[in-house]
């Protein structure tokens, strides 16, 4: 069994493009276009870890953050420097919600917004 949890966003090419260039995510796979031009699914790889990203199509219950006030999810990466991350991702647009800093609880952790609405706790161990 897998889970592969998905981010639907306005537009999958601009957020593909951003979690490249962000995280060092590689695109893996790329299905065919829907109706208006956009896929319906591009497929991430991060270390050994998967993510896909597909548009937002309220007909088929598929919606952003933007159609829902906010994000409903927090997708968590634990990083060897959650601080480079952090910034990598603040450099191309994304909000710093948390910031990154040693936690009572024993980790180094933060909260960033990317462009499209979806909260990252990026954690890793302590400074």
């Amino acid at each position: 069994m897998h889970l592969f949890p998905r981010l639907i966003v306005p537009d999958p090419d601009q957020a593909s493009a951003f979690y490249q260039d962000a995280l060092g995510a590689e695109q893996v796979f790329r299905a065919p276009p829907i109706e208006d031009g956009r896929p319906s699914v591009v497929d991430h790889r991060i270390g050994d870890s998967f993510f896909r990203v597909s548009p937002a199509v309220s007909e088929w219950g598929w919606l952003a953050p933007g159609d829902l006030g906010g994000s409903a999810v927090l997708v968590e990466v634990e990083a060897e420097d959650p601080d480079a991350v952090g910034e990598s991702m603040a450099a191309r647009g994304a909000e710093v919600v948390v910031p990154i800093e040693n936690r009572p609880y024993g980790k180094r952790s933060g909260r960033i917004r990317d462009p499209f609405g979806h909260l990252w706790i990026l954690t890793g161990e302590l400074r």
